[in-house]
């Protein structure tokens, strides 16, 4: 089941108070970004987070889903009608997870603007 846009907008609008929040649609669902870092999905309308150390911290009591079969499990956001909270544990994700790495284009690739 593919996710809504209106869930998108609920969680973009629980965000915004981030100013480098950016989104990617991904077969039917999207990945969620934070100053250029992946820090999340939504999948079937779930807000899902990746397990880092500060997000199991900040989220004691949120349960492990997967986002699709076959996949890493992940994070229930449990806190999505908290902004500030959710704030806080996307701040702290950020400061733990690896700087995105530049991508080595093909001479022949051309660039597909997809944010």
């Amino acid at each position: 089941m593919a996710s809504s846009r209106e869930y998108l907008d609920f969680i973009l609008e629980q965000l915004s108070a981030l100013e480098d929040i950016t989104w990617r649609p991904m077969m039917g669902e999207y990945l969620i970004y934070y100053r250029d870092k992946l820090v999340g999905g939504i999948y079937d309308d779930r807000f899902l987070l990746k397990p880092t150390p500060s997000a199991v911290s900040l989220l004691p009591d949120a349960r492990m889903e997967t986002p699709y079969e076959g996949a890493k499990e992940m994070l229930l956001a449990d806190c999505i009608e908290n902004p500030a909270r959710l704030r806080d544990v996307l701040e702290a994700m950020a400061a733990e997870l690896p700087a995105a790495k530049k991508k080595v284009r093909h001479p022949n690739e051309k660039a597909i603007r997809s944010r």
